[in-house]
């Protein structure tokens, strides 16, 4: 196992033969999008792939509640409203951890009392260098109002859920599926 600065565990594997050769930014902007050559033997293909950074994101639960705590906010992507867990970008040379403690103080307005790490995972490694690190996060007490940073252009409401409505809820967002199935099988094996 080779385990880089990210702290994401891989497998050598001798019988991939594809490496990138070259790669140059395409675009530089709010996000960066590369082109790469990538060799595979005696082929050599041209790709392009979305440069977002590395996320993190965390399912959070209040525990003076017995609730779960999610964002509202609106997606370019779909170009409509999601409902999802509370996430975002590390900054600079933050760590995971210190990242979504952050995230959480940000978009909710609390201070996390108790951190779960997940997993680590790649979201859309076909087209994306994104990593995202996943999180179960235990809250108490609301420190601050919440809503995201205006001066990122961010406009976040809070949604509430319980357990009852969590197992009911129809999410389309990758992170969220993720971490609600992982906290519902979490909950399955307890009782």
């Amino acid at each position: 196992m080779v385990t880089p600065r990210n702290g994401i565990q891989t497998t050598a594997n001798s019988t991939i033969t594809m490496k990138i050769t070259q790669r140059e930014i395409a675009y530089d902007g709010h996000y960066k999008l590369s082109r790469l050559i990538v060799r595979d033997g005696d082929e050599e293909y041209v790709r392009e792939r979305f440069e977002p950074g590395w996320a993190v994101a965390a399912l959070v639960f209040n525990t003076a509640r017995q609730e779960y705590l999610f964002t509202r906010q609106y997606r370019v992507g779909p170009e409509k409203d999601l409902v999802e867990v509370a996430a975002g970008m590390i900054d600079g040379d933050e760590q995971p951890e210190e990242a979504i403690r952050r995230e959480v103080l940000e978009e909710l307005g609390f201070e996390v009392d108790h951190l779960e790490l997940i997993a680590h995972s790649f979201p859309s490694p076909g087209t994306s260098s994104e990593r995202i690190s996943l999180f179960f996060a235990e809250v108490s007490q609301q420190r601050g109002k919440g809503g995201g940073l205006a001066e990122e252009g961010e406009h976040i409401e809070p949604v509430r859920f319980t357990y009852e409505q969590l197992r009911e809820q129809k999410f389309e967002d990758a992170k969220t599926l993720a971490t609600v199935f992982w906290e519902l099988a979490r909950r399955q094996s307890r009782s």
